[in-house]
């Protein structure tokens, strides 16, 4: 399996993981042909009625907009958004798909109306998994990785429209905008913005990230300053860089090691950071702070009350 280190943590992103939206927007279920995120012209042939999920975010979105009944299968990162916290209609012992490398033959035998996938489905082998499902007449649309906030929308856009039920995808995208106007509004009026770190990998391969992402925008809107905003996308820092750079807070959805914040104080040279000097460094929720979904609300409230207490 050819995977890199970058594709690695971008799945820790996404699965914890900007074009044209070319739905038609027509509520009706006859034949339409549409532009999925990645540009594709998809011809959707029937009603949407089985749909198989192949990202969290996409699963989701696709919980949000209510239509989550419809779901016949999900990729396996997907099984937590089953659990109990927000999610109800979910039906319980869906089929589990390989996020890489799906069963076509599983696949078929269910029989869908519609594969949502993300672009990250073909970091496996570097090929689109899903093409031979697709030379067989089985629709499939792709949902690029999210860069904005507003990238987020417009998947919320296309989803709510590729399923027929456009007028919930507004509601969905405009309580979103509710909140983070809420929040901004909350720190308007802070002169010194707090420098802030948002880990998204421990050491020794820490990641963060820059500008031209959907979690910059966040330390955006929660009012305060990314120490790596002049640094574009994923971004693997030096120690050395992050003491210099001296953040006022420092945030992590790290949550697979024992510990995280602990590790973080004590990295040699790291007490001498402010952070680290008055005691400000979080542990934010990964779920919602990785993947691009209308989920970003908790990890935007778990921040701004973090940064701005």
């Amino acid at each position: 399996m050819r995977i890199t280190v970058l594709t690695k943590i971008i799945l820790l992103f996404v699965l914890g993981s900007v074009v044209l939206c070319g739905c038609t927007g027509r509520e009706s279920s006859e034949s339409r042909v549409v532009y999925d995120r990645a540009g594709i012209m998809v011809d959707i042939g029937r009603p949407i009625n089985r749909i198989i999920s192949t990202a969290p975010s996409n699963t989701e979105i696709i919980a949000y907009l209510g239509m989550a009944d419809k779901l016949v299968a999900i990729d396996r990162h997907s099984a937590n958004v089953m659990a109990p916290d927000g999610y109800p209609g979910i039906p319980d012992n869906l089929p589990l798909l390989d996020f890489f490398f799906p069963d076509p033959e599983v696949i078929i035998n269910l029989e869908p109306d519609i594969i949502i996938a993300t672009d990250l489905n073909t970091g496996g082998s570097g090929e689109d998994p899903f093409r031979l499902l697709r030379e067989m007449g089985i629709p499939v649309v792709y949902i690029s990785t999210s860069m904005s906030i507003e990238d987020i929308y417009k998947d919320i856009a296309f989803i709510a429209d590729l399923l027929l039920v456009s007028h919930k995808g507004e509601e969905v995208v405009n309580a979103m905008k509710v909140v983070i106007t809420e929040i901004t509004q909350r720190t308007a009026y802070i002169e010194n913005q707090a420098t802030v770190y948002f880990e998204i990998s421990p050491a020794p391969d820490m990641f963060t990230f820059g500008r031209d992402s959907f979690l910059d925008d966040m330390v955006s809107a929660i009012g305060a300053k990314n120490i790596f905003a002049h640094d574009i996308w994923f971004v693997r820092p030096s120690a050395e860089s992050i003491i210099e750079r001296n953040p006022d807070v420092i945030l992590t959805n790290v949550n697979y090691i024992e510990d995280p914040i602990g590790e973080i104080k004590n990295r040699p040279g790291f007490e001498h950071i402010n952070a680290v000097i008055n005691n400000r460094v979080y542990q934010i929720d990964a779920d919602s702070s990785s993947r691009p979904s209308p989920r970003i609300i908790l990890a935007l409230r778990q921040m701004s009350y973090a940064v701005y207490p």
